[in-house]
C-alpha cells in the first residue's frame, strides 16, 4: 500500500492507484511504518509524500464506508484512534515534510496534505474537506486546519465541503507552491532539497517552536524562544555554520 524511495530526500508514495489511494487500514499502517523508519534513519533529511496514479488520496476507504454505520462503538473508536495517530505523527514529525499533491486530495487525503509542513499542488488538482456531504465530520482534520488557515476560512471549507483549486488553496494558505500539470512531485523534491541544505538542528527546533507557540501566551512564548535561542548556540550545527560563513564555503551539516 505504501512505496518508499530512499535517500536524503525520502519519497513516500500512497500506492493504491486503482482505488485512488484511500486511507485504508493497510495504508495507515504503511505510512506509520515509513515515518518510523524515516525518523530513525540519520541519512533522511526531508520526507516527501505523494500519491501514485492520478490521485493524491481520495480519502476514506470505500470498503470501510460500506460498513461504518454497522460497526460498534469500540471498533469505530479504534479506527478513529489509528487515524488520529497518523495525523498527529505527520503533523509533529521532527523532520520537515513536503506534500506533493499530484491529483485530487479529498477528505482524509486533504488532511494528509494539510498535516505536512509544506505543500506543492498540481495546478489541475482539487482539494476539499468533503466529509459533511455524506454525514461525516472532518473532526481530526479540523484540529490542524484551523491552525493553518484560521477560524473563518476553516468554517468555509468544513461547512460547505466544497472542492477548491490549487490557486485558491495557495491564496488561503493551504498550499505553498503551485506546480505546472504533472510537475508536483518534481517541484516538491526541489523544495525539499532547498530545505535539506539547512542545519538539521535548526530545522527540528524551528518545528518544535512552531508547534508550541500557538497555544502559548505572549510572555511564555518569548521565554521559550529565548531558551531555544540560547540552546542552539551550543550546537555543532551552529559552530559549523559560522565557520563556513567566515571561510566563505557551503556548510557541511
Amino acid at each position: 500500500m505504501v512505496q518508499v524511495e530512499g535517500g536524503s530526500i525520502l519519497k513516500v508514495f500512497l500506492n493504491d492507484p486503482e482505488r485512488r489511494n484511500p486511507l485504508s487500514p493497510g495504508m495507515v499502517e504503511g505510512l506509520m511504518a515509513a515515518l518510523e523508519e524515516a525518523e530513525k534513519d540519520p541519512e533522511v533529511r526531508v520526507v516527501v509524500l505523494s500519491g501514485r496514479g492520478k490521485a493524491f488520496s481520495a480519502g476514506a476507504d470505500l470498503a470501510f464506508l460500506e460498513k461504518v454505520t454497522e460497526m460498534g462503538a469500540e471498533e469505530n473508536y479504534r479506527h478513529s484512534l489509528s487515524l488520529m495517530r497518523l495525523f498527529h505523527r505527520l503533523y509533529t514529525f521532527p523532520k520537515p515534510t513536503v506534500a506533493a499533491v499530484n491529483g485530487p486530495a479529498v477528505a482524509g487525503g486533504a488532511g494528509l496534505a494539510t498535516a505536512c509542513d509544506l505543500v506543492v499542488m498540481d495546478q489541475e488538482a482539487k482539494l476539499g474537506y468533503t466529509e459533511v456531504k455524506i454525514g461525516f465530520v472532518a473532526a481530526l482534520v479540523s484540529v490542524i486546519l484551523v491552525r493553518a488557515v484560521g477560524e473563518k476560512v476553516a468554517k468555509d471549507l468544513l461547512l460547505t465541503g466544497r472542492l477548491i483549486g490549487a490557486e485558491e488553496a495557495k491564496a488561503l494558505g493551504l498550499v505553498n507552491r503551485v506546480a505546472p500539470p504533472g510537475k508536483a512531485l518534481e517541484e516538491a523534491v526541489a523544495l525539499a532539497e532547498e530545505v535539506a541544505k539547512n542545519a538539521p538542528t535548526s530545522l527540528r527546533l524551528s518545528k518544535e517552536l512552531l508547534l508550541a507557540l500557538p497555544g502559548m501566551g505572549l510572555e511564555d512564548g518569548f521565554r521559550l524562544a529565548a531558551l531555544a535561542n540560547a540552546w542552539v548556540r551550543e550546537t555543532g550545527d551552529l559552530k559549523e555554520g559560522i565557520r563556513a560563513f567566515f571561510e566563505k564555503r557551503p556548510p557541511r551539516f
